[in-house]
C-alpha cells in the first residue's frame, strides 16, 4: 500500500511535470508559427513607419533601455532592503510590517502601479510620457522578487561563515560585504533574471507611464513604445494576429539572450566563490 501510495505520488508529479512543458511548448509554438514569417533583417533594422509597416528597431532600443534603468534602480534597493532584513533587523514589529508591505506590493495588479507611475512620475514629478518615467515605475514592481529572492540567497549562507570571519577580527561590515554577499551572489543574480522577464514583459504600466510614441528616443526623457506595448496595439488597432505574434517571437529571443547571458554572469560567479 505504501509503495502504491508513492508510485501514484511520483506519477502525480511527472504529469504536473509534462503539463506544464506542454503549456510552454504550446504557447511558445504558436507565437513561432504565427509570427515567424514577418521576421527579417529589414524588420529588425528599420524604423516603424506611420502607416503601421517598417520595423521595430526602436521599440527593441526602447525595451532594452527600459530593462537596464529598471534593474540599475531596483536592484540596489531590493539587494540593500534585504540585507538590513536578513543581517541587520531584529525580529518583531517593524521586520513583520516590511515583509507584509513587501508580499504586499508583489500581489498589487500592474495597472495600478501604472495609474500610480501616471500620477506621480509623469504628473507630480513632471517627468512627461518617458523612459525614466516608465523603468520607475516597473522597478517598484520588480522590488519584491528581488527582496525575496536575495533574503532567500543570504539564507543560504552557513552561519559557520559569518562565524568564523567575525572570530578572525572583521567587522560585521567587512563579513557582510567581503564573505556573504558573494556567497549569496548566485542566488540574488536568479531574483534578477526573474526580474528581466517581469520588466520585458511589462505593459499595462508601460503604456500608462512611457507613452506610445513609435520613434527611435534619443534619451531616457522621451515618450516611447516597447515591444510588449507594440504587440498589444497592433493586435488591439489592427486585430493583425500574425505581425503581433512577430513581435512576441522577438521578445521571446531577447528574453531568453538576457536569462542566458544572466545564466552565465551566475555561472561565473559560482565558481568564484567555491
Amino acid at each position: 500500500m505504501r509503495k502504491l501510495r508513492e508510485n501514484i505520488l511520483k506519477a502525480i508529479v511527472l504529469l504536473s511535470a509534462i503539463f506544464t512543458i506542454s503549456v510552454l511548448v504550446i504557447i511558445v509554438g504558436f507565437i513561432f508559427v504565427k509570427g515567424i514569417g514577418g521576421i527579417n533583417l529589414k524588420y529588425l533594422t528599420s524604423d516603424y513607419s506611420a502607416g503601421g509597416g517598417g520595423g521595430i528597431l526602436p521599440m527593441i532600443v526602447t525595451t532594452l533601455y527600459t530593462v537596464f534603468l529598471a534593474i540599475l534602480v531596483a536592484t540596489p534597493v531590493g539587494v540593500l532592503a534585504a540585507i538590513y532584513l536578513q543581517e541587520y533587523a531584529k525580529k518583531g514589529k517593524v521586520v513583520n510590517a516590511i515583509r507584509f508591505a513587501t508580499e504586499s506590493l508583489a500581489g498589487i495588479p500592474s495597472i495600478v502601479y501604472g495609474l500610480f507611475g501616471g500620477i506621480f512620475f509623469v504628473m507630480t514629478l513632471k517627468m512627461g510620457y518617458s523612459i525614466l518615467a516608465g523603468s520607475l515605475t516597473v522597478g517598484i514592481i520588480i522590488l519584491p522578487v528581488i527582496i525575496r529572492t536575495t533574503e532567500e540567497a543570504l539564507k543560504t549562507v552557513p552561519d559557520g561563515y559569518r562565524e568564523a570571519s567575525l572570530a578572525m577580527g572583521a567587522t560585521k561590515f567587512q563579513t557582510l560585504y567581503k564573505v556573504i554577499v558573494p556567497s549569496a551572489a548566485p542566488g540574488i543574480l536568479s531574483g534578477i533574471i526573474l526580474s528581466i522577464g517581469r520588466v520585458v514583459g511589462e505593459s499595462a504600466a508601460i503604456l500608462l507611464t512611457a507613452g506610445t510614441v513609435a520613434q527611435m528616443p534619443t534619451g531616457i526623457f522621451d515618450s516611447a513604445r516597447t515591444l510588449t506595448v507594440q504587440s498589444y496595439l497592433i493586435a488591439k488597432e489592427t486585430g493583425n494576429i500574425e505581425a503581433a505574434a512577430s513581435v512576441g517571437v522577438v521578445l521571446i529571443v531577447i528574453v531568453l539572450s538576457l536569462n542566458t547571458l544572466a545564466k552565465f554572469i551566475v555561472k561565473k560567479f559560482s565558481k568564484e566563490s567555491y
